[in-house]
């Protein structure tokens, strides 16, 4: 199968495209790990990449789109992918619609993971990282430590990283409604997006998922 998974910020999309992913047999291409693979490789693309992140600036969408046709061009993605993160906007859509009609295909489904905003704001602004190691991460309701501020596995400082607290969520928040969600119409046109509730338990949402996938094969 080939599937878009979109949602806000917040949503437990990298954690359901992991578990999907698994489930389906096919391969989870995140733009994040795609960013980081070619500029660990040192790939021309990766080059370019990082020319304009050091400069502060936005990696331009014919880059990420290079990027992403690179990546579903490899053996494991031929009979299928989740990518995670692209398309970010209509104009990659676009794109990314282009290359598969070059290719003969099309996508199967777009899962949009639902989330209420307040919900949104209140996963991400209730994390806590530990100073000691960044892998010990807290919630002060849904995973609160036994002392507050106090890492349970080490006893570090517990602190709320600059891009959790409430405003900049919020305006991530408004990022996503303006460049992102557009893009669920314009697969709606298509007859292509299923509305998943991602509200639950982790394999609660994946079994609604993966549910919805079955009634969107062929």
């Amino acid at each position: 199968m080939r599937i878009v998974l979109v949602g806000p910020p917040g949503a437990g999309k990298g954690t359901q495209a992991a578990y999907l992913a698994r489930n389906l047999s096919i391969p989870h291409i995140s733009t994040g790990d795609l960013f980081r693979a070619n500029i660990s490789q040192g790939t021309d693309l990766g080059k370019q990449a990082r020319s304009f992140m050091d400069a502060g600036q936005l990696v331009p969408d014919e880059v990420t789109i290079a990027m992403a046709k690179d990546r579903m061009a490899q053996p494991d993605a031929v009979n299928g992918f989740l990518l995670d993160g692209f398309p970010r906007n209509v104009g990659q859509a676009e794109a990314l619609d282009a290359m598969l009609d070059d290719e003969g295909v099309k996508l199967d489904a777009v899962l949009d993971l639902e989330v209420p905003e307040d919900e949104v704001v209140k996963r991400i602004a209730g994390r806590r990282i530990c100073r000691n190691d960044s892998a010990h991460v807290f919630h002060v309701a849904y995973n609160p430590p036994k002392t507050e501020g106090v890492c349970d596995a080490c006893g570090g400082e517990l602190y709320q990283r600059d891009d959790d607290s409430e405003e900049t969520v919020r305006t991530r928040l408004e990022v996503y409604h303006t460049q992102t969600e557009p893009i669920i119409d314009y697969y709606r046109a298509q007859g292509l997006v299923v509305t998943i509730p991602a509200l639950g338990k982790v394999t609660e949402v994946t079994d609604r998922a993966m549910e919805a996938l079955k009634g969107s094969e062929g």
